[in-house]
């Protein structure tokens, strides 16, 4: 783990990590949770990778060879409408290369894994809980894919600190979607800034400032509006279709949470 890369080996892996691995050409990233004995609980669309990152996917899924969804004989096959499946590692890499996301990271690295989607400032929960909340939604389901709302990596986060979005209409938690809206997103917003000077470097450096503005107050672990909701209320909720907006009051836990910062 490092500044420039999170890659690891296998043999470093534990229960309880938040793994992924960059598709086609390093042009977005499938998130998923390692729970030991080769096996990684994750979120898809339908069932499928394609789907699971960003707004290449439809280019994705209508370009190139036909991909194969059909998992090997140790995976679990995902259910009729259940996007949460069960893979061996093998499966969920498919030929690519393991990274491992990293929490509870300093403002200043986390600033300078400039690209979404790698690590954030929130601090994960114990092992055993990841698991545990990853083995509950394999078993009952994460809810409609968003892309940007409700995708792999918003699943695997929840997964590790158990924080959800207030709400839902609002972006999630996933760090890769922020890191798609905001490079625009700061380029229209900068663009008056840069009125001040004819510069460049200058324009360039404000636009690369906004952005990473953008991308720190987004993060999970400086956001306000989330709240820490248990496996089963989750599911409960998923249930009688009622995650549109979360009430704290609902869930008898305080509003806003407060993090701290790691250091």
């Amino acid at each position: 783990m490092g500044l420039l890369s999170n890659r690891i080996d296998r043999d470093s892996l534990k229960p309880g990590d938040h793994i992924y691995s960059w598709r086609s050409a390093y042009i977005y990233a499938h998130h998923g949770i390692f729970v030991g004995k080769d096996k990684v609980i994750h979120f898809t669309r339908h069932g499928q990778e394609v789907g699971t990152g960003t707004v290449l996917d439809l280019l994705l899924a209508s370009s190139g060879p036909p991909r194969s969804n059909v998992p090997c004989d140790s995976c679990t096959p995902p259910q009729e409408g259940h996007g949460v499946v069960s893979s061996c590692l093998d499966c969920f890499l498919r030929g690519g290369i393991l990274y491992r996301f990293e929490y509870a990271v300093s403002p200043a690295l986390f600033l300078a894994k400039a690209r979404g989607g790698t690590c954030t400032l929130a601090v994960s929960d114990e092992a055993e809980a990841v698991v545990d909340r990853a083995n509950c939604l394999l078993s009952n389901g994460f809810g409609c894919y968003n892309l940007f709302k409700n995708n792999c990596e918003d699943f695997a986060i929840y997964c590790k600190t158990g924080l959800l979005i207030l709400n839902q209409s609002t972006m999630g938690q996933s760090g890769q979607a922020v890191s798609i809206i905001g490079g625009p997103l700061a380029a229209v917003i900068a663009t008056p800034l840069t009125l001040v000077t004819t510069n460049v470097y200058g324009m360039a450096a404000t636009a690369i400032g906004v952005y990473c503005v953008s991308r720190y107050a987004a993060d999970i672990g400086m956001r306000n509006d989330v709240v820490k909701v248990s496996a089963k209320d989750l599911t409960e909720r998923l249930a009688i279709g009622a995650l549109q907006v979360i009430e704290p009051s609902l869930l008898a836990l305080p509003s806003p949470v407060t993090f701290l910062l790691p250091g």
